[in-house]
């Protein structure tokens, strides 16, 4: 068996290039459109430091990706049939479609974006973590996008996405002076929620989905196979680590409101 198929047509392929361009391309006027509508409706954006403004504007994009990412994942693991249970139409780690390939690309075009914005001004974006996040993310894409194999896998994952922008809404309520607002704890709440959902939960599903079809999975090339059984796992201690990390914060918030409501 190879080590890396390359069975996808070239106008898959060239589908698939256009799609990380579409993304890639997104950011950029996502960025800006942030970044102007910010001037008109945020007083204090003009006043904050460039760098600040630079974070502010690359948090737009992230939201922005992750509601799209967000809403197709869903869309093709829940409401579509493209992953159901049916062996009239073969197995599952080799179904793809048009719009799931359009989806991961879109999403590979993100994490270059925005993997290139923190190297670029590293670390005020993110350290090591985040460049170990994007890059593993990357890998797995490129490789399920070139094999036209695990789509389901790389979407569940990818379904993750959907707590970012209550992560990046707790930022800007800072950077706001907005902490000790009402709105803060609620997303704090949101948060906490999400995260176990998203990113615990869901990730329990998917070692679960893997362990009940594992006579499917074996059949993956080599790298795929190894990568799905490395990678998430990875990602399952980052995740469950910043869990940690927010149900601390949390925490710390509530007693704050509580302690504030009592004077």
């Amino acid at each position: 068996m190879a080590l890396l198929p390359t069975t996808r047509t070239e106008d898959i392929q060239s589908h698939m290039l256009l799609s990380i361009f579409f993304g890639i391309l997104m950011c950029k006027i996502v960025y800006e459109i942030t970044g102007l509508l910010s001037r008109f409706y945020f007083k204090g954006y003009s006043n904050l430091t460039m760098a600040v403004k630079v974070e502010w504007n690359n948090r737009g994009f992230s939201t922005f990706h992750a509601l799209i990412v967000a809403i197709a994942s869903f869309y093709l693991l829940v409401i579509s049939d493209q992953f159901v249970e049916d062996p009239t139409r073969g197995l599952v780690v080799n179904r793809t479609s048009l719009l799931s390939d359009t989806v991961m690309g879109i999403s590979l075009g993100y994490f270059l974006s925005d993997l290139a914005m923190i190297l670029w001004c590293y670390p005020a974006l993110g350290g090591v973590e985040y460049v170990l996040h994007h890059g593993l993310s990357m890998f797995s894409i490129i490789l399920s996008l070139v094999s036209g194999q695990v789509q389901m896998y790389i979407l569940i994952v990818l379904s993750s996405e959907s707590t970012t922008p209550f992560v990046n809404l707790r930022w800007y309520l800072d950077v706001a002076g907005k902490k000790g607002s009402k709105l803060y704890v609620l997303n704090g709440i949101a948060l906490f929620l999400g995260w176990l959902v998203a990113r615990i939960l869901l990730f329990i599903y998917f070692f679960a989905h893997m362990f009940l079809h594992f006579d499917q999975v074996k059949q993956v090339f080599p790298l795929g196979f190894y990568s799905l059984l490395v990678v998430p796992s990875v990602l399952t201690v980052m995740n469950v680590f910043w869990f940690w990390k927010i149900a601390k914060g949390l925490i710390k918030t509530l007693s704050k409101a509580r302690h504030a409501h009592q004077n």
